[in-house]
């Protein structure tokens, strides 16, 4: 009899050592790769972003993360992917602001309370910019000819609906009218100027930073409070009146809102301690493009919800 509890005491110890380990196993996270997917084809500002995410979050994390591009529908056909795959924390995916700007277009179905913002990446002003032997040499004289030409003047941007189209539209209400002209593809966007198939383009200047370093483009006018720090002599479109300076040009990572807080939070430690990186710093520095500052999950989805409505409310003031 002893000699049967003996053995079923070792069994139930035994039982009890695998259930724990089990556990432990299914609580490290993560324990296999994570599939970015970026909202966008190769070669853009977001697929810039987020291979250089991956390879920091490989880093991090022991375990490779994968980039997958799945373009289309001003990014919601890749985050449609995310939101259809298993909200276990290993599809995450780019969501900017271009994407969230088309929500408040009607395109697409997607809405932040949809996803759980892991953390802000990426946050520039946007800018237009011009080939450097444009005849406009300041925006001032940019306007006075749109103002005199309505709508002669073509600007390359990424889309109707988007804080580009926002923009324009807003200078038109201004008495400046030009026309939109959306690029599907990025590369072809930002050498629209160059071959004078636009004459200017709006965009954040990572995004055309090749152009800028090689003298080939120069930015008019950066549409910010302030004057950005990598060029002091461009004015803001504040100082010269107008009202116009909320749309930043914003990259995230996110994942689906069903994801749990922890891996949720481990996600975004990871992220924000990228962002901390001397590799991540000149990446940024190099692209003209960093983060204001580090945010938590909880903040960066605020961040993006009244990003929304701030677009939202552009939208209906030009009805």
């Amino acid at each position: 009899m002893k000699q049967l509890k003996l053995t079923l005491a070792l069994a139930l110890g035994s039982a009890v050592a695998l259930t724990s380990v089990s556990a432990q196993a299914q609580d490290k996270y993560p324990d296999r790769p994570i599939e970015l997917i970026v909202t966008f084809g190769p070669g853009g500002g977001a697929d810039t972003m987020g291979r250089k995410m991956s390879q920091l979050l490989e880093k991090s994390f022991k375990v490779p993360v994968p980039v997958s591009n799945v373009g289309g529908a001003s990014g919601n056909a890749g985050l449609n992917k995310l939101l259809a795959a298993p909200a276990d924390g290993y599809t995450a995916g780019t969501l900017i602001a271009l994407t969230v700007s088309s929500w408040a277009a009607g395109i697409g179905t997607a809405k932040a309370s949809d996803f759980s913002i892991a953390a802000i990446t990426q946050d520039s002003p946007s800018m237009i910019f011009v080939a450097v032997d444009s005849p406009h040499k300041t925006f001032k004289e940019f306007l006075a000819f749109a103002k005199a030409n309505p709508n002669k003047l073509k600007i390359a941007t990424s889309g109707y609906g988007t804080q580009d189209d926002i923009t324009i539209k807003y200078l038109a209400s201004n008495g400046y009218p030009m026309t939109n002209v959306p690029f599907a593809k990025p590369a072809e966007r930002y050498a629209s100027p160059l071959g004078k198939h636009t004459d200017a383009i709006y965009e954040e200047p990572g995004d055309v930073g090749a152009f800028l370093k090689s003298n080939k483009m120069r930015p008019l006018v950066v549409f910010d409070d302030v004057r950005h720090p990598s060029f002091p002599d461009v004015p803001t479109s504040k100082e010269l009146g107008f009202e116009i300076s909320d749309l930043p040009n914003f990259r995230s990572i996110a994942v689906s809102s069903k994801t749990s807080p922890e891996k949720l939070q481990a996600l975004s430690a990871a992220v924000n301690a990228a962002l901390a990186t001397p590799e991540w710093k000149k990446f940024c520095a190099d692209t003209y493009t960093c983060a204001s500052r580090s945010y938590t999950p909880v903040e960066a989805q605020k961040y993006v919800s009244e990003f929304q409505t701030k677009v939202s409310n552009y939208l209906k003031s030009f009805k």
